[in-house]
């Protein structure tokens, strides 16, 4: 090994995560090197202006793909709205937010853009942004990190 070359952890195209601050114990994410942020599958979202003047958002999460009778409801600050390009050419105006996501040990700051991706088989893609510094991801392995960390026997997820 080189000592001036960093040492990165490798992952996979798939990992499976979790977003304490939101509730989710476990989330199956897309690592997606060709996204530059990150995504967070969403439905009822609402952008809103708390008593104290805080622009906020409030919106549910599935974590789970095909399972809608188990939902986690969230509310957390609004970081901006930005216009992003999905990967069909289509651009839309979404709301950010930033929180910390858990994959194996490491726990990080990271920016996800809001949107419905019910079309989509993944609830989440984990961009080049959060990933940068971080992590190699290698295209033939998938969850490096368990299948299903982060949870408990009790948990439905």
């Amino acid at each position: 090994m080189n000592p001036t070359r960093p040492h990165f952890d490798i992952i996979g195209w798939r990992e499976w995560l979790s977003i304490p601050e939101l509730g989710i114990p476990r989330i199956k994410a897309k690592v997606d090197t060709g996204a530059r942020t990150s995504c967070l599958h969403t439905c009822g979202l609402e952008t809103y202006e708390s008593r104290a003047g805080e622009a906020r958002v409030r919106f549910t999460v599935h974590p789970l793909q095909k399972k809608t009778d188990y939902s986690v409801e969230c509310d957390c600050p609004l970081l901006r709205q930005h216009e992003v390009k999905d990967s069909g050419g289509h651009v839309e105006m979404r709301p950010f937010i930033s929180v910390p996501i858990t994959l194996g040990a490491l726990t990080w700051e990271v920016e996800f853009s809001l949107t419905n991706r019910d079309n989509m088989k993944f609830r989440m893609l984990l961009g080049r942004t959060a990933m940068k510094g971080r992590f190699l991801v290698n295209p033939a392995l998938s969850y490096q990190f368990g299948k299903s960390h982060a949870h408990a026997k009790s948990h439905p997820l």
